[in-house]
């Protein structure tokens, strides 16, 4: 189908209901609105002042929000989005970016083309509904040598040391693979459930074969999930309840999804304000004092343990995570790490990230602000005034060494997006999910996802309740993912450390 740039349906009074846009392309919420264009100097500046001055104090935690939901948040943007135009200083106009992925929670950064045309990611016959696991180093770790080697703890790997998964992405820092993995693990989990009986199958499916109703079943897990774990702990609770009761406003495909640009460059870039600049990973790599600590994992040791860094993989079997370190499980003892405070402070790592291969050395608030500018993102204001919401006053946008940065180029008056999202965050989110313009292009977004999939649970089975096995009956949560897959700290049992 031809790229039809622009075309609008309305209403009578002339306001924008929908944008065609078409399938595997990006496009706007609000194509009317004007963009900002900001000096480029202006966004350096302020992209300079976007730097967390105390990143390891914990009064900038995010109480509400574990920090395994921070790479939850990145697997899911590897679901649904996968731009490969670099950024530029120039207008890009979103119709003419393709979005090499499908615009679904569809998982297909894990499944690929299925079995039959991706035979690689899956096990030889009899058992090709199931997924290839990789092997941990056959060498000791020099963290915890005590644990034993190969084990089936890594992502599958070639012999370029690259991870043979759907998606590559997921590969390009070790908390985000480790994660992968479990996904891995939680369907053929789900898959030997399936053989022996003790779990039924999807509705509907009783013709489908073991592979189809595996990845149903997981599937309308993961969206479960999506919907009612992961978002609700990053926008206000009633935006996304009036969404899902009383129907989207303004993500309005009038053909197929898309992903709008306000959400990929702006709102759902919330999670780079998540990031910690060292986690608790696990006994050996921790901040914590323990017998077997060894130093804390900190970002640029996490990028560099993944095949797309060139080193560190397949990885020490002592860099298997304790995921109880990053998702809250009920009565275990160990407490787990949380993400940072949603405001417009990053960790200073992501202000100058090193090149390990995986990007090159950039400052990532810079360039964000840039990629807005360069994508024709309006101002944070006018989308707000477009939502009839109050914006936030200059005197609000000014307020912290970052908005002074921000009204001394005269972007307290119109600011640019994702600044202005975040800065809603602080003040309207108490930095602990996002305010109500963040909230609503997130809710509806994901909302429309999953009613504009004919196979999503909300589109065909909105009645659907969870059916594995959880801490609370009909729903389903990461930890009771991690749960059910089991090994939610590998290096602590026995059976994988030496006498």
């Amino acid at each position: 189908m031809p790229s039809i740039h622009g075309l609008l349906v309305r209403n009578g009074e002339g306001t924008p209901l929908g944008q065609f846009v078409p399938s595997g392309k990006f496009g706007r919420l609000f194509p009317s609105l004007q963009p900002l264009l900001p000096p480029l100097a202006a966004l350096e500046e302020l992209g300079g002042a976007m730097r967390d001055a105390t990143p390891a104090d914990p009064k900038g935690d995010n109480e509400d929000i574990p920090a395994g939901f921070t790479y939850l948040g990145q697997f899911i943007d590897h679901d649904i989005t996968f731009d490969t135009t670099p950024i530029q200083e120039v207008q890009v106009d979103p119709l003419a970016l393709h979005n090499f992925r499908t615009p679904a929670l569809d998982l297909d950064c894990v499944y690929g083309r299925g079995p039959g045309d991706q035979p690689y990611l899956y096990e030889l016959p009899p058992n090709e509904a199931r997924f290839v696991l990789g092997r941990t180093n056959a060498k000791p770790g020099g963290g915890d040598p005590k644990v034993k080697t190969e084990l089936p703890f890594d992502l599958p790997r070639g012999s370029q040391a690259l991870a043979i998964i759907g998606d590559p992405r997921n590969d390009e820092n070790l908390i985000v693979a480790q994660l992968h993995l479990a996904f891995l693990r939680f369907h053929n989990k789900v898959v030997d459930g399936l053989k022996d009986g003790s779990i039924a199958p999807p509705p509907s499916s009783t013709q489908a074969t073991l592979f189809e109703q595996a990845r149903k079943l997981v599937i309308w897990h993961y969206q479960w999930i999506v919907l009612n774990d992961f978002l609700r702990r990053v926008v206000d609770d009633d935006v996304l309840d009036k969404v899902l009761e009383k129907g989207r406003s303004f993500y309005l495909p009038t053909v197929d999804a898309y992903i709008p640009v306000e959400f990929s460059a702006a709102a759902y870039r919330l999670g780079h304000s998540m990031v910690r600049e060292a986690y608790d990973y696990n006994e050996v790599f921790t901040f914590k004092p323990s017998a077997r600590q060894r130093t804390p994992a900190s970002l640029s040791l996490l990028f560099r343990f993944s095949g797309r860094s060139g080193t560190g993989v397949p990885i020490p079997s002592d860099w298997i995570i304790d995921w109880r370190r990053f998702f809250k499980f009920p009565n275990d003892g160990v407490t787990a790490g949380l993400s940072r405070k949603l405001d417009p402070f990053l960790v200073p790592t992501l202000s100058a990230i090193p090149d390990h291969g995986v990007l090159p050395g950039v400052n990532l608030p810079i360039a964000n602000l840039k990629r807005g500018r360069s994508l024709g993102l309006p101002s944070g204001q006018n989308v707000a005034r477009r939502m009839r919401i109050e914006p936030l006053s200059p005197k609000d946008i000014a307020k912290g060494p970052d908005g002074e940065v921000a009204a001394k180029h005269n972007l307290h008056l119109e600011t640019p997006l994702w600044y202005y999202i975040l800065k809603e965050a602080e003040q309207r989110g108490n930095s602990k999910h996002l305010g109500p313009v963040g909230s609503r292009i997130l809710s509806e977004v994901f909302v429309g996802l999953l009613e504009l999939d004919s196979g999503s649970f909300l589109a065909s089975n909105p009645q659907w309740k969870p059916t594995l096995p959880a801490v609370k009956a009909g729903t389903f949560t990461m930890t009771d993912l991690l749960s059910f897959v089991g090994d939610l700290s590998p290096i602590n049992d026995g059976k994988n450390l030496l006498p």
